[in-house]
This record gives structure tokens, C-alpha cells and sequence, in this order.
């Protein structure tokens, strides 16, 4: 069936997607991924109040109201996004006898993907806002957490591992703080790998 082209008419979102030239219609999977993909950068960029869903719409370009269809309210979006960034299991993926060294080792000296670094941004973004940091605060416990508490096992698993968390975090914070590195030479960056190393062992090993 030939589609009459309305001329003089910008195309935006779906109705470009079904009658502008050249535009193919929208799969709803790709569809949902580019929302999510737009709702990180904007929840990674912004403070949770500050972002709204007509933002996330215009950059995707599709109508507030099918956001809502995909993934409900502003809430449910925002724990979407930020489920659907690296949870932290690789910390958890190796032997817990060499954890201090090699997770020390990879704070000072390997970057941090865009992922994870995205996934930080948002927490720390959160922090102005009551229910965002609710959110935050119970999908941590629920996707990091409970599992490392489990992992680590041992008498006070819970305080060591929101004081590892608390290490490992702060310190990549202060990494990236120094525009990807802590401003330091070689030997020195060795000396604080370690150092940390049996901090970070020693949190492990209870």
C-alpha cells in the first residue's frame, strides 16, 4: 500500500518510523533498549529530579507515553537503568585467597569501563534525592550486598562488606576524581597497591 507523505512536516519519533521516507518501523526491542540506553546517559548526567520522561522521550525520540507502556513510572525506569549496569559479581568471580592483590591492582592500575563508570555516576547522582537513594540502597542490597556478605561469609560479614564497598569505591571515585589515574609515577602507584592489597585482604579474610 503506497503512504502519502505530508510535505513541509517535520517527522519525529514513531509517526517519522511509519511515514517518513527511508525510516523503517521500530522493534519493540530495539525500541526499549535505545529508552534504556538514553535513560543511563540522562540518570548518569542528571540528578534524579532533574530528569524527567519527556527528556528520555526527545532523545530517543518516540512519545512520553510509550515509555510509560515499556517500563511504568519514573521509578520503575530509573531502577531499570540502573539494574541494567554492571552489579559488581565480577569482584566476587575470583579466588577469595588472592582478592586484596588483584582487586587492589585493578583499582590502581585499569581503567574503569563506561559501564561501570556510568553505573557510579548514576549512584552518586542519586544522592540529592530521597527516592532515588531508596531505590539505590535497595537494589545495591538486593544485586551486590547480600550476595558479598554471603560470599565473604564469616562473623560480622555484613560490616566488612559495606566497609569493602566503602573502600573500593572510594577509592575509584578518587581514581577517576584524577582524570582516570591518582597523579602519581609508576612506583608510587605501586606502593599503594601494596599497601591496599591486605587492607582489602584483610576484609576478606574477617
Amino acid at each position: 500500500m503506497e503512504v502519502t507523505v505530508i510535505p513541509n512536516h517535520t517527522c519525529h519519533g514513531v509517526f517519522a518510523a511509519l511515514l517518513c521516507p527511508g525510516h523503517r518501523p521500530r522493534n519493540a526491542a530495539a525500541t526499549r533498549t535505545a529508552i534504556l540506553d538514553a535513560a543511563r546517559e540522562r540518570f548518569a548526567a542528571e540528578s534524579y529530579d532533574d530528569v524527567g520522561m519527556r527528556d528520555i522521550a526527545r532523545d530517543v525520540g518516540v512519545d512520553a507515553a510509550l515509555i510509560s507502556r515499556y517500563f511504568g513510572s519514573k521509578d520503575d525506569l530509573f531502577l531499570a537503568a540502573l539494574d541494567s549496569c554492571t552489579d559488581g559479581s565480577t569482584l566476587m568471580s575470583g579466588d577469595k585467597a588472592d582478592f586484596g592483590l588483584r582487586v587492589a591492582n585493578e583499582i590502581v592500575f585499569e581503567p574503569k569501563t563506561a559501564e561501570k563508570l556510568k553505573g557510579m555516576a548514576i549512584m552518586l547522582r542519586s544522592i540529592g534525592s530521597t527516592k532515588a537513594a531508596e531505590i539505590v540502597q535497595t537494589t545495591c542490597s538486593a544485586r551486590f550486598f547480600n550476595p558479598l556478605e554471603e560470599w565473604i561469609s564469616g562473623p560480622d560479614a555484613p560490616v566488612r562488606a559495606r566497609l569493602l564497598a566503602g573502600f573500593i569505591m572510594g577509592m575509584s571515585v578518587s581514581r577517576e576524581l584524577g582524570g582516570g589515574g591518582f597523579n602519581m609515577d609508576l612506583a608510587d602507584c605501586e606502593k599503594m597497591r601494596d599497601r591496599l592489597a591486605p587492607i582489602l585482604q584483610g576484609l576478606i579474610d574477617g
